[in-house]
């Protein structure tokens, strides 16, 4: 079992809609649990829309104390979207003290950056957790915006990111409404790009898990 975080502590970054994608494309192969752990809870209502259609196992569950008992649930993979503010940091410290692997998606937004950095500084290194930026809401219209971005994390932040990157689609921003995943968008040229991201996001992330050293706590698992 792998528990990974989603972490944003700054709204609008992608991290809800980023949590509920991968899991649909990790849902394809394995067993998935998302658990929303943020007060604000749009995971939640995401999947209160989706009824009975989601390809995973959904849990709400805003109480820290519950978070050490993740590891006894029978999953392959389990999505944690955490709170997206800068105040909650108890249960954002709850969930990274068992998660294995956290995602940190980031818009082309510079002042998204440095609550992103704080939380990496402060919170994800310190515990030794392997982590990874994810790109997002990005607009291939916009020329040089991808180049950019790409320099700031990797020359600038010198922070480990994903090749990979989520490009700016109207489906993604209306998917929580209708409740669904990007597995479940309709068959369209401009869908298939948006089912391509986060299938390579995902394919990235196995490729990383696989190449990786077991934590201590992951040999325990």
């Amino acid at each position: 079992m792998r528990i990974v975080a989603l972490v944003g502590q700054k709204g609008g970054v992608g991290k809800t809609t980023t949590t509920m994608n991968l899991a649909a494309v990790m849902a394809k192969h394995s067993r998935v649990l998302v658990v929303d752990v943020d007060p604000q809870q749009s995971t939640t209502w995401w999947a209160e829309n989706a009824g009975e259609s989601l390809p995973f196992t959904f849990a709400a569950d805003v109480d820290p104390s519950n978070l050490a008992r993740l590891r006894e649930l029978d999953f392959d993979t389990i999505f944690v979207d955490t709170p997206g503010s800068l105040e909650d940091t108890r249960v954002l410290s709850a969930v990274l003290d068992v998660a294995d692997f956290v995602v940190l998606p980031l818009n082309p937004e510079p002042l998204n950056t440095p609550a992103m950095v704080r939380t990496i500084r402060q919170h994800i290194e310190p515990r030794g957790i392997p982590f990874r930026v994810l790109l997002s809401k990005i607009d291939r219209r916009r020329a040089g915006q991808l180049e950019d971005w790409e320099r700031l994390v990797d020359d600038g932040l010198k922070l480990p990111r994903f090749k990979q990157y989520i490009r700016l689609y109207a489906a993604h921003a209306d998917a929580p409404l209708t409740g669904r995943v990007v597995t479940q968008y309709p068959d369209t040229r401009q869908n298939s790009n948006a089912i391509f991201d986060y299938t390579h996001v995902a394919m990235e992330l196995m490729a990383i898990w696989a190449n990786h050293t077991p934590t201590p706590k992951e040999a325990k698992a």
